[in-house]
């Protein structure tokens, strides 16, 4: 059987794998499943924690309201809690506009080559 390139079939992510995605240190992804009970990676045999799919969503909904829209963490804890459904939409929304960006930026500079 030959290996899959495509990512997004992996089932679990190592920590560094996760912090590098975000750009956070591990110490801070395990000090955020200590304040937002909703972030439970499951642990092997070693404690070496593995995350899901689900877990990463969990961690860029508290990323987005914590390092983006700069939020203390008891009112990340809050906001999660009253109304999670919103939270989940602003931060895909935030997520694509970032990709929209990205996508309009690398056009530009391509515009300025042919130029």
């Amino acid at each position: 059987m030959a290996l899959n390139p495509n990512k997004s079939l992996k089932k679990y992510y190592s920590i560094g794998e996760v912090a590098e995605m975000f750009d956070v240190t591990e110490t801070l992804l395990r000090y955020w499943e200590k304040e937002f009970p909703s972030i439970q990676p499951r642990k092997s045999g070693r404690n070496v924690r593995q995350y899901t799919q689900e877990d990463i969503d969990e961690i860029r909904v508290i990323h987005n309201m914590v390092k983006v829209r700069g939020m203390k963490l008891a009112a990340a804890r809050q906001a999660i809690s009253k109304n999670r459904s919103r939270e989940n939409s602003t931060t895909e929304l935030m997520n694509r506009l970032q990709e929209i960006r990205a996508e309009l930026v690398s056009l530009r500079r391509e515009l300025d080559n042919v130029v």
